[in-house]
């Protein structure tokens, strides 16, 4: 699973560079791209930066984070990618609103409640497979999960479906390669707990 996450002035600045990269190779001229994040954990039902296509170029969007669930202030934030394309609520947004939200890393927590860090071990800003869905009050994403990785099953049995930088532009503009990339397996990650400090390389 995935219920919170953190965004820094390093997701705003992968966030451009892909809109530019994307824009130069299609276009043949880049455009200017200037997202501002503040350095913040998101929680599910807050509003945070996304990546999502329009025609043959990828765009910044602002999107809150989680679908209204059936309950009564119910949300859900996560769908699996196992019976993504067969449940209603998924199938559609994942076949034609597919979204990457980008994060420094994600925090996951085991079953005596320790909560644990998972980044890349280069530093490098994580592309998490999402999609969203049009409501009346606004459009609202989710990010998938897939069965956890070596890096991931000693906390937890489910991880976000973790795309890699080429991965995500085909996730988000190439309708056939994105119903293979649910069946990946995401990358090992480096795992800390919150009491232990993180080292980033550079740092």
């Amino acid at each position: 699973m995935c219920g919170r996450y953190y965004v820094d002035d390093d997701t705003a600045r992968e966030i451009e560079k892909l809109v530019r990269q994307v824009d130069e190779k299609m276009r043949g001229a880049a455009v200017s791209c200037r997202v501002e994040v503040a350095a913040k954990d998101i929680h599910p039902t807050e509003t945070a930066p996304i990546l999502a296509a329009s025609g043959d170029i990828l765009e910044c969007r602002w999107q809150r984070w989680g679908f209204p669930g059936f309950r009564k202030s119910q949300v859900i934030y996560n769908a699996r990618c196992e019976s993504v394309m067969e449940k209603p609520m998924f199938r559609e947004a994942v076949r034609h609103r597919r979204a990457v939200i980008p994060a420094a890393w994600f925090y996951e927590w085991d079953r005596s409640k320790q909560k644990h860090i998972f980044y890349r071990e280069s530093g490098a800003p994580l592309f998490m497979a999402g999609c969203y869905r049009k409501y009346d009050e606004g459009d609202r994403f989710v990010i998938l999960t897939t069965q956890a990785n070596a890096s991931m099953e000693p906390v937890h049995d489910r991880m976000p479906l973790i795309l890699e930088r080429e991965e995500a532009v085909a996730w988000l503009l190439e309708n056939d390669a994105a119903e293979g990339l649910l069946q990946k397996s995401p990358p090992l990650l480096v795992r800390r707990t919150e009491y232990e400090q993180l080292r980033f390389p550079g740092i």
